[in-house]
Parts: structure tokens; sequence; C-alpha cells
């Protein structure tokens, strides 16, 4: 009986491990990922926005105009505004701005700039 709660108790500690493992990499690749993901739900914003009014493609159709490895950006679009954003859930988010004379521009980064190591 003592043997068992010994061994369950092991087993519970490691699974508990693996789990902090898990969760302290998860954090440290969203974290080196972040630039990177930045970057591209800003390319993702401009050629999605030029995609949508310029060519008058649907949105849904715009994604096969990505690089690959784009697949975590997510697209929504405000036709009132002429806005297309890009973003990745909880981590990075632009937006473009369709003007008839300029075409599709990046709107003002609002975030805290990236630092560079």
């Amino acid at each position: 009986m003592k043997a068992r709660r010994i061994r369950a108790r092991r087993i519970i500690g490691g699974i508990g491990a693996v789990l902090l493992a898990l969760l302290v990499a998860g954090f440290l690749y969203i974290r080196s990922a972040t630039p990177q993901l930045e970057l591209g739900t800003g390319y993702a914003a401009r050629v999605a926005c030029a995609c949508r009014y310029i060519g008058n493609r649907d949105l849904k159709s715009c994604r096969a105009d990505f690089e690959p490895g784009m697949e975590p950006i997510r697209l929504s679009g405000d036709p009132a505004t002429k806005t297309v954003t890009a973003w990745v859930p909880l981590i990075a988010s632009r937006s473009a701005r369709y003007d008839p004379v300029l075409g599709c521009q990046p709107e003002p980064f609002k975030g805290t700039p990236l630092k560079v190591r």
C-alpha cells in the first residue's frame, strides 16, 4: 500500500515536470517567433488588402497569395473603412488601409518596438 502511494506520487510528479517543461518551451518558442510573426502579419495585411481592394477578389481567396509558413495568420476585413487586419491570436496584429491614390498602406505601428539584440 505504501509503495503504491510512493509510485503514484512519482508518476504525478513526473507528469507535472513534463507539463512544466512543455509550458516553458512553448513560452520560449512564442517569444522567439514574435518578431517573425509581427513582420508576417504586416506583410499579410498589405498583400490581402491589395488582393481585396485592388484585385477585387474575395478575402478568402487572398490566402493563396501567402508564402509558405503563413498558415497561423488570420484575416479580417472592414469594408466600411477598406481596411484588412491580419493577426495571430494573442501575439501580433497589423492592419492595412486602401487609399485610392496611394494603394494599400500599413497603419502606423501602435505597440512597443521590439528590441534587436
